[in-house]
């Protein structure tokens, strides 16, 4: 009990912060006049921007992940991470939840299962972020597009429309809240509109205006906050919550807890996963979970950016591929680590490998298999 402190004041921290709205708003361009920004362009619509970007996109769960950790172990490459966008980030989660589990479609679980490992997949990955924040590493900005959706509340007779967080049709009550409960900051952005009257008894009106605003404050038709007593309606420019991010006027903001993800529901059915590198080929349990990959180190990466890729056939899925090149993998050396797990013979082209091997394993268990070969580069022979 000695060891138990207190402090008081304002805590200032790096940002988190969520900016969504239509597409073609310019969520793009506002997340990159924050400072430093590096961008993982998840859905590839950033070449028309002068920003620094991860070369190629990623088209895995694991990629996405290798990208995280490699700005963990190289703090100075950036002051803000962008990731661009959530939403489609989402689609690479929701692939990485079918292919470990070997299912076709998210429906395939049962009882809306599918969506509950859905969200712990995004909570583990919103700590991973969180990891960014606490160890003063970069702002974080995660852009996400918006979804107007029919919303009535319990007490009210009416309902109405609302904009909310493009999530997916039903994720969106799982994964939605999580996103918007580990922000510091809720930007909506939105063209600004009003009607005015074309007749002199004022029945026809016309819609006019369409300026960009952000909106950063709660309304019954979007979700917004901030916890630095912003306005509730700004233009949509950088240089307003400029002071904010850059730590130039005090923001008050308690530290974010540690995402927690929603229950397994006690009725899930049974689900049989595909093999996991490191395990026997037994089926994997009701009740056991898939073993998530652990923190790897990226520090002996040539360069994450694209140079110095081997030699890869055409023929092996692009997700590998995409994987292959990051990591400086080659064709040879996944062969040897497969061949010496006992899944295939050696001389066996990858092409050849079952699709669900490749995204089960190869792809979903991809941080197990690059550190095996790893492993193998040090054998001296």
């Amino acid at each position: 009990m000695n060891n138990i402190e207190i402090s008081g004041g304002i805590l200032r921290k790096k940002q988190k912060v969520v900016i969504y709205g239509p597409e073609g708003i310019g969520k793009s361009t506002l997340a990159a006049h924050f400072p430093n920004p590096l961008f993982i362009d998840t859905e590839g619509s950033t070449g028309n921007l002068d920003v620094n970007r991860f070369k190629n996109k990623p088209t895995s769960w694991s990629m996405l992940i290798n990208y995280i950790e490699y700005i963990k172990q190289n703090p100075n490459v950036c002051e803000t991470l962008v990731i661009d966008t959530m939403d489609w980030a989402e689609r690479l989660c929701i692939e990485d939840v079918l292919n470990t589990h070997g299912k076709k479609g998210i429906e395939d679980f049962g009882y809306g299962n599918g969506y509950v490992y859905v969200a712990e997949e995004v909570g583990r990955f919103l700590n991973l972020l969180q990891e960014l924040i606490d160890k003063d590493i970069c702002h974080v900005v995660l852009n996400c597009h918006a979804q107007l959706k029919k919303f009535e509340q319990p007490d009210e007779a009416g309902a109405y429309d609302r904009y909310e967080l493009k999530l997916g049709k039903k994720t969106g009550s799982q994964t939605a809240p999580l996103v918007k409960e580990w922000a510091d900051m809720i930007l909506f952005c939105n063209y600004e509109t009003y009607a005015v009257a074309t007749d002199k008894d004022g029945k026809k009106f016309k819609a006019q205006g369409g300026q960009r605003v952000m909106y950063t404050t709660h309304h019954p038709c979007w979700d917004a906050k901030n916890r630095a007593g912003l306005p509730p309606k700004l233009s949509l420019d950088y240089s307003e919550i400029a002071n904010v991010i850059e730590g130039t006027s005090p923001a008050a903001s308690a530290p974010a807890p540690t995402v927690t993800a929603p229950p397994k529901t006690e009725n899930a059915p049974s689900v049989q996963p595909t093999q996991i590198w490191g395990q026997s080929s037994a089926p994997v349990s009701e009740n056991q979970e898939s073993p998530k990959p652990e923190s790897i180190d990226l520090s002996d990466f040539e360069d994450i950016i694209g140079e110095g890729e081997p030699d890869i056939p055409p023929n092996i899925p692009k997700p590998l591929q995409d994987l292959m090149k990051t990591n400086s993998v080659s064709e040879k050396e996944i062969r040897f680590a497969v061949s010496k797990k006992g899944y295939f013979p050696e001389r066996m082209p990858i092409s050849d490998y079952p699709p669900d091997f490749i995204n089960g394993v190869l792809i979903g268990a991809w941080p197990q298999v690059f550190a095996m070969i790893k492993d193998n580069r040090d054998l001296p022979f």
